[in-house]
């Protein structure tokens, strides 16, 4: 999985979701703007984070507490709740 990049910064946060409040949108494929990264960290639980943009090899990750997702510019992806989880997304640029 990438890295965000060290010249990036935070500039804003998602709300926190749960498995019964993460928006339908999240859940299919979807992209950031250009240039900016988004930081996907799990509070509780797990997330399957699937990177599904054809111009990309597709990739396939079970995100946790210990293990956070990072979402590139302009890239297509998605989450799946696979079970009780807690997640907030930070936005870089």
């Amino acid at each position: 999985m990438k890295t965000i990049p060290d010249h990036v910064v935070h500039y804003k946060s998602s709300p926190v979701f749960t498995d019964s409040t993460v928006p339908q949108a999240l859940q299919q494929g979807h992209t950031t703007a250009a240039g900016v990264w988004g930081r996907i960290t799990v509070l509780e639980g797990s997330l399957r984070y699937r990177i599904t943009a054809p111009s990309v090899q597709a990739e396939e990750h079970i995100l946790t507490p210990e293990r956070h997702g990072v979402v590139e510019p302009q890239i297509e992806h998605e989450v799946e709740v696979i079970g009780p989880v807690k997640f907030q997304v930070d936005f870089h640029r």
